[in-house]
């Protein structure tokens, strides 16, 4: 693992970075006076940060503004060595906007249901949180009318291998497409059906009434326009997809998996390695990312995730 960051090639082989100059230049830039300590290490292609040399829950103005327009710049952000209570963690994350909570509260943290516990650790005779969560290429939420703009994953636990949490880039995906295909993509909306995919798993009880009633179907761009930087990107994914709106459900699920299977490709992806004390923020408005095994026989796992409501795609 290269010293400059906190990401690797999914293959296992050292990302590639952009340098201590590098990271310097963009910390000069993205740091204003009052930020001093900061320091961002992005990788090479744009894609993922490393961001050291702050706690972000004491973080001032203007550090903070430098953490998120770091944010929107990489679209994957980790900061490491973070000391946080949960209510820290909760009023930390609130600073970028308002929060979401997720639609299963079961592995809500008791008092503070904004926080997601995802661990495969008992307490008293009860497992405290949800194991083996997110794995399959998906952004957080998409079967909401308007779908989360960031979630953030703070490691209290780490298995020291495996559990890695991969992303891919949807806007060098876009960006990477022939002229033609994208303008054969241009004005298709998928169709997310939560209620249809927590229909065919097994491992989770019926959806109340009420959880129905919040969950309704939705559909979404196929290619999104980021409102901050104004790039477009690819909004797709597994799991809540049902099909293309006005085409065939076969055929439209084919063409979804097949620029699935496109976008996550090595050259988009990146690899979290995790840390205790890593605390990871992701745009879910261009990227995908997936949670890894690990083996949960031998080693523990503990994280707390937080989510931040988003806007309307278009």
């Amino acid at each position: 693992m290269p010293t400059g960051t906190g990401f690797a090639s999914p293959t296992g082989a050292e990302a590639t970075t952009g340098g201590i100059e590098t990271a310097m230049q963009a910390a000069a830039i993205l740091a204003p006076a009052g930020a001093e300590q900061l320091k961002i290490a992005p990788n090479a292609n744009g894609f993922g940060a490393e961001i050291t040399g702050i706690q972000l829950k004491d973080a001032d103005a203007a550090t903070f503004a430098a953490v998120e327009a770091a944010f929107n710049r990489y679209s994957v952000v980790c900061l490491r060595d973070q000391r946080m209570t949960p209510p820290e963690l909760r009023d930390t994350i609130k600073r970028f906007g308002p929060l979401e909570t997720h639609t299963l509260l079961q592995y809500t943290l008791p008092g503070i249901p904004e926080i997601y516990v995802l661990a495969n650790i008992e307490e008293n005779g009860r497992q405290i949180g949800a194991h083996n969560e997110g794995i399959g290429w998906h952004t957080d939420l998409s079967y909401k009318e308007k779908p989360v703009m960031m979630t953030a994953l703070y490691g209290l636990i780490c298995p020291p291998e495996g559990a890695d949490t991969l992303f891919a880039d949807m806007t060098l995906a876009y960006e990477a497409l022939p002229e033609d295909e994208k303008r054969r993509l241009d004005g298709l909306r998928i169709h997310h059906s939560y209620q249809s995919w927590m229909a065919t798993r097994a491992d989770r009880a019926p959806l109340t009434e009420a959880q129905k009633a919040l969950t309704p179907d939705v559909k979404h761009p196929l290619i999104r326009t980021h409102p901050v930087t104004k790039r477009k990107s690819l909004f797709i994914g597994t799991g809540t997809v049902w099909g293309i709106d006005g085409m065939d459900r076969a055929e439209g699920k084919a063409l979804v998996d097949r620029l699935v299977e496109y976008a996550t490709e090595p050259r988009f992806q990146l690899a979290h390695k995790w840390r205790e004390g890593d605390l990871v923020l992701w745009d879910n408005r261009c990227t995908l990312h997936t949670g890894t095994l690990f083996d949960d026989q031998k080693y523990k796992r503990h994280i707390h995730r937080m989510m931040v409501k988003g806007d309307l795609p278009f």
